[in-house]
């Protein structure tokens, strides 16, 4: 273990921590959900992923199982429910109605499955 260095403020001396460098990429929008959920609901968890380092690491990881999710997920979804590119030029407000309703229902699955697990 390094020995630790302290810095003189006013009375008080305050020790001089460093973090880890981290990955600079953007967390998404799974991975904040994924991080509003551990604040709200699992606090302990979301207190230790923090002291070790590896929240970011975590929540980045989520957000990319969960778009890998959603991504092989609604072409079967589409193909099972009759939504095609003939559906989308017939009819494309049906085809915007059934495809809102297959995204809601993957995103509701991943959801349970990856963000509130």
């Amino acid at each position: 273990m390094s020995e630790l260095t302290y810095t003189r403020c006013g009375d008080y001396y305050i020790p001089d921590l460093k973090l880890s460098e981290q990955p600079e990429a953007p967390i998404g929008k799974y991975g904040r959900m994924r991080q509003r959920y551990l604040k709200e609901h699992r606090p302990s968890l979301y207190s230790s992923l923090i002291l070790s380092e590896k929240l970011y690491l975590h929540l980045l990881e989520i957000d990319r199982a969960a778009r890998e999710r959603m991504d092989a997920m609604l072409p079967r979804m589409m193909e099972a429910a009759g939504v095609t590119e003939e559906l989308k030029v017939r009819d494309p407000m049906r085809w915007v109605g059934l495809m809102n309703t297959l995204k809601a229902q993957a995103e509701e699955i991943v959801l349970d499955e990856l963000i509130m697990a």
